[in-house]
């Protein structure tokens, strides 16, 4: 098939490389020259394992290429995904899809009426109807059928998570747009993967529901990590409890800082603000947000707190500024918040993340950036680690208790064994680690009785 990608971000990018590596014929177009010169040669403005690759691979073969604004060929795509940016409006939470109307005004002079476009974007419900009213009265003379097709793909996985889907969602009104999706996704080999048609305002509901319940669980373990810190128990061994059971499970039950960047916090916001909007307000989605804002001001706190004793300037040292570990995203990122506090307090700060740092620098001013975690923590009262960067768990405690100042350790993602890190000097601070924990005791059933009870 051909198809045209508008937006090479997280999604677009992502997306259309992987459906090119299915064999399709993928056009990208945004409006950065800039960018598509990079791009044409092989340089991706994001961090995402796999994704140089599979570029590379597929531009070679001819079945990527990228282009600067519209131009005729666009035409000749059966489907257009429009993947561009709806991030939350300031005052309201509501997403701003001004960006997602300015694309579709601009394509409508190029289309032939052979194409679907395809709303790839995280939209609110009544978005497709929306783009479809917009589509008539600019193009009346043609038809312009609207499908919906939510992504759901985590940053630092996203490459993997598109061609090992659990499920891929369709939203459509007509059978011409339903067979055109199940053509562009025909070719897929993964057998786990489903593909399901449903209507467009399911579709684009699903995807704020799976962000807002999945965003729910986080803030709820850490909730639970509270608790635990009050009264003696490990969130590390009470989350691998309730996670056996198959009705929870394991996944998104690590406590932490709270959750961040590009889809959590505006998706969320947005489905709050819809929910608000159509006189049903959302109490368990909008708790989650306040909780999850109020917990980054109780961690810099106790930070702060912490660091009262030290006469001067405290110099704290953060290990991480991502939002998680295996992407350079720093929107919405937890440690901003917490490093901005700990700057206001008049800390002194010191970072290092292995890939961040270029778009944290642009969101922090005033701290020293190093190559290194160690070399950040030299000299340093407090240590923080705000993201769960494998590098991290190999740090000699030993070795960095011995080159800072003080023996503050904010183990926020609770990398490291309690017992270790004070054995090696440091006063150690976990996420919901009032007892010491340690391995769970699991014993395989069924048992022999017979030999258990000669034993007893």
């Amino acid at each position: 098939m051909n198809i045209a990608f508008i937006g090479t971000g997280y999604v677009g990018l992502v997306s259309g490389t992987c459906l090119a590596h299915l064999g399709h014929q993928v056009d990208f177009y945004d409006r950065d020259e800039i960018l598509v010169e990079k791009l044409r040669r092989n340089i991706t403005p994001i961090y995402e394992d796999g994704l140089e690759k599979l570029m590379e691979l597929n531009r070679s073969a001819g079945r990527a290429r990228f282009h600067a604004g519209f131009d005729e060929d666009i035409a000749k795509a059966e489907l257009i995904f429009l993947c561009v940016g709806t991030p939350p409006r300031p005052d309201t939470g509501e997403a701003d899809l001004s960006m997602l109307y300015a694309a579709a005004r601009d394509l409508a002079p190029f289309l032939e009426g052979n194409t679907t476009l395809v709303l790839k974007s995280t939209v609110p419900v009544g978005t497709n109807k929306g783009i479809s009213d917009l589509m008539k009265s600019l193009r009346p003379d043609i038809s312009v059928p609207i499908a919906s097709n939510p992504e759901f793909l985590r940053e630092g996985s996203a490459v993997n998570d598109f061609l090992n889907a659990d499920r891929i969602v369709v939203g459509v009104n007509d059978d011409i747009s339903r067979d055109r999706m199940i053509a562009a996704y025909a070719p897929w080999q993964n057998e786990g993967t489903k593909l399901v048609i449903t209507t467009p305002q399911n579709a684009e509901l699903s995807k704020y529901a799976a962000n807002a319940f999945l965003a729910t669980k986080i803030t709820f373990i850490n909730e639970i990590a509270d608790i635990c810190e009050a009264v003696g128990g490990d969130v590390e061994d009470v989350a691998a409890m309730i996670g056996m059971d198959h009705r929870i499970g394991p996944d998104f039950l690590k406590a932490g800082p709270g959750y961040g960047g590009s889809c959590f916090p505006k998706d969320t916001l947005a489905l709050a603000a819809t929910a608000r909007k159509a006189g049903c307000p959302a109490s368990l989605v909008e708790a989650t947000i306040k909780a999850n804002a109020d917990r980054k001001v109780t961690i810099a706190e106790t930070i702060i707190d912490s660091l009262v004793t030290v006469e001067r300037a405290p110099r704290v040292a953060v290990f991480g500024i991502t939002f998680k570990a295996g992407t350079d995203d720093v929107r919405d990122a937890p440690g901003l918040e917490i490093v901005h506090r700990l700057q206001r307090a008049g800390a002194e700060i010191s970072i290092h993340d292995p890939v961040g740092r270029e778009n944290g620098s642009r969101q922090i001013t005033g701290a020293i950036w190093h190559d290194d975690p160690v070399g950040a923590a030299t000299d340093a009262d407090a240590v923080i680690v705000m993201t769960e960067w494998p590098e991290f768990r190999e740090i000699d405690l030993e070795n960095l208790a011995a080159r800072m100042a003080g023996d503050r350790l904010f183990d926020l993602r609770n990398l490291y064994d309690a017992g270790a890190a004070r054995a090696a000097g440091l006063t150690y601070y976990g996420v919901g680690r009032g007892a010491a924990g340690g391995p769970l005791e699991q014993i395989a059933l069924p048992l022999d009785i017979g030999a258990l009870q000669e034993a007893l």
